[in-house]
């Protein structure tokens, strides 16, 4: 089981504007399903080869990841670099395992994370 929801709420609302303010951590931009409207979700980028992983700490249910794979696509910046991303797709915890370094930080085994993003790079 994924983080819960409600700590999710609490940092959408209250952490991640800071992240984002900051400039530190990458952040992802993607297009909202409904609203049309941009939205900035600063996360854990991790690269792989031709694209990137993202740990679903609360799970592919969350409006970020509902909203990138309605779309297709988003951007990520990481130091000041703007990557667009295609062709999202939700892998295995194996899957992820297997692409991502050896040296790639797990999550704590009690989150019991097994859901994991994974985009190419747009050529």
């Amino acid at each position: 089981m994924p983080m819960p929801k409600w700590w999710g709420h609490i940092n959408k609302r209250v952490f991640n504007p800071g992240q984002i303010k900051k400039g530190v951590s990458p952040v992802l931009t993607h297009v909202g399903r409904a609203s049309g409207k941009a939205f900035q979700t600063p996360l854990d980028a991790h690269p792989v080869d031709g694209g990137y992983i993202f740990i679903l700490v609360y799970g592919s249910g969350s409006d970020w990841v509902k909203n990138i794979i309605a779309a297709g696509t988003a951007s990520l910046r990481v130091k000041g670099e703007e990557i667009s991303l295609e062709s999202p797709r939700v892998i295995t915890e194996e899957a992820a395992w297997e692409l991502l370094p050896p040296t790639t930080k797990r999550p704590p085994r009690f989150l019991r994370i097994s859901e994991y993003l994974q985009m190419d790079i747009s050529r």
